[in-house]
């Protein structure tokens, strides 16, 4: 099946809507787009943007490749993306607080009881408990892919600490420094909001009703997480300080952050920590990334912790597969954006017809990420066919499966010319007490190996800035 080309240079027509694109393109000698190229990289490096792949001696110098092409998506479409994100978004937190209180979904047969309670992010500590204001996902990244002119489907959900947000901001700066000529002929949605955004979000959800400013953290592993970049430069962007768990310390169930002017009493923490690893009188009792005390803190309701603890049910691949139940069961509404079509190993029936056709479908650990833990079917040798299958065999509740979709491409700038290569997108959707925002556009990541399907930057792929600009702007 050929993949549906968002402009239209692998065949056909370019779309209206990439038309100032096509013309820039045509007009633009190859040697300017070389030094455009460099320049974005040089720009990156001067900045700092890097990310770190683990067992990989040279993670901490490894840039995410940025393609200077950008994504064009019209405000149609946004609007239709952007409602059933808010939708898919609303139904997530309602699952979560349900399943750590009455279960209606497990007590109505709609979800299978073992995929809860056997889940490894499932948290016992807060059956019971209620996250404050009721929401548990304040920040998501919903992965959404194209596969023709209308059809968009969500890939995957992240629930627990999403990244790419900064990405997604510096993509903007860098293309508008560069490419200001493209930029001038189209009317682009801004993102550089998302930060106030955040802020607002956060701020929203804080414990204490006294008048006062909520004082707000964002809790990192340290310089060593892959991620680190992120943590420091939205805490920048906030405005609030960057703290590790050595930084904060449990006082009579309240946190309170290190300071020269001495103890700050902290309402909301960013956690961009693991569970496992938050607290450990509660969880690993070796982590010393955490706080001793922190739960017992956020359970008596003095800090709120975003995302909260043990949202990371809603991150399991097979419980994706009950999504669009949960949005009839929660909402009484027909989901507005569609799944990829998934069979779950843990069913003998399904588990049959995909050991059957290993060699046409995707296979997913449910709680892997990162591109990781799966088998591409199509592009994978007979041997590690056989080897992945012995995997599913051994081990069917970890796995499910799906279609090898025709990713859309996006046109992509390289020394041997512009040519298409297969993206997803990222949108991040904050929820807070006050409702659902979210910026316009995401993060787009590009396959940039030919033919290549995996976009994960720890498997080669790179990220290009994404543009939600007006329906017909590109004919003029």
């Amino acid at each position: 099946m050929a993949a549906f080309d968002e402009m239209g240079i692998a065949g056909g027509p370019t779309r209206p809507l990439y038309h100032q694109v096509a013309r820039w393109l045509e007009e633009t000698p190859p040697e300017l787009l070389a030094s455009r190229r460099a320049q974005a990289e040089f720009m990156f490096r001067r900045i700092g943007i890097t990310f770190g792949v683990y067992g990989d001696k040279d993670a901490a110098e490894r840039l995410i490749p940025f393609d200077i092409v950008p994504r064009l998506i019209s405000r149609a479409e946004w609007r239709r993306l952007e409602a059933g994100l808010a939708q898919r978004a609303r139904a997530l937190n309602l699952f979560l607080k349900d399943v750590y209180g009455p279960r209606a979904i497990l007590k109505e047969a709609i979800v299978p009881p073992e995929l809860i309670v056997r889940n490894p992010f499932y948290r016992p500590e807060m059956i019971g408990r209620r996250a404050p204001h009721d929401i548990w996902v304040h920040i998501a990244g919903i992965d959404i892919v194209r596969v023709d002119d209308e059809e968009f489907y969500v890939l995957e959900d992240n629930a627990r600490t999403p990244s790419g947000v900064s990405y997604m901001l510096e993509n903007r700066e860098v293309t508008m420094r560069l490419l200001p000529d493209l930029f001038a002929r189209h009317s682009v949605a801004p993102v550089d909001d998302y930060p106030d955004q955040l802020l607002a979000c956060l701020r929203s959800v804080a414990p204490r009703l006294n008048g006062g400013e909520a004082t707000i953290v964002i809790l990192t592993p340290g310089a060593f997480n892959s991620a680190y970049y992120e943590h420091s430069f939205l805490a920048d962007k906030l405005g609030v300080e960057l703290v590790e768990g050595r930084d904060l310390f449990v006082d009579d169930d309240q946190v309170f952050m290190r300071t020269t002017l001495g103890p700050r009493r902290v309402d909301v923490i960013y956690r961009r920590v693991d569970d496992d690893f938050l607290d450990p009188l509660v969880f690993n009792p070796a982590s010393v990334l955490g706080v001793p005390g922190l739960v017992g803190a956020y359970l008596a309701g003095n800090v709120t912790i975003a995302n909260a603890i043990g949202t990371g049910i809603a991150d399991d691949k097979a419980i994706y597969s009950y999504i669009p139940d949960l949005i009839r069961f929660y909402l009484s509404e027909e989901p507005l954006l569609k799944n990829v079509p998934t069979y779950r190993c843990r069913e003998p029936a399904s588990l049959k017809y995909v050991m059957e056709r290993l060699d046409q479908l995707v296979v997913k650990e449910v709680n892997g990420s990162g591109g990781y833990g799966m088998l591409v079917g199509p592009h994978a040798s007979v041997a590690q066919r056989e080897q992945f299958g012995a995997k599913v065999m051994a081990d069917p509740n970890n796995y499910i499966a799906q279609p090898t979709l025709a990713l859309s491409t996006c046109p992509a700038s390289f020394e041997s010319g512009v040519s298409p290569r297969h993206v997803d997108l990222r949108p991040f959707v904050l929820s807070g007490a006050d409702g659902v925002r979210i910026v316009p556009g995401g993060l787009t990541r590009v396959a940039l190996k030919e033919g290549s399907l995996v976009v994960n930057s720890s498997q080669g792929g790179g990220t290009k800035d994404t543009w939600i600009v007006d329906d017909l702007e590109g004919q003029a």
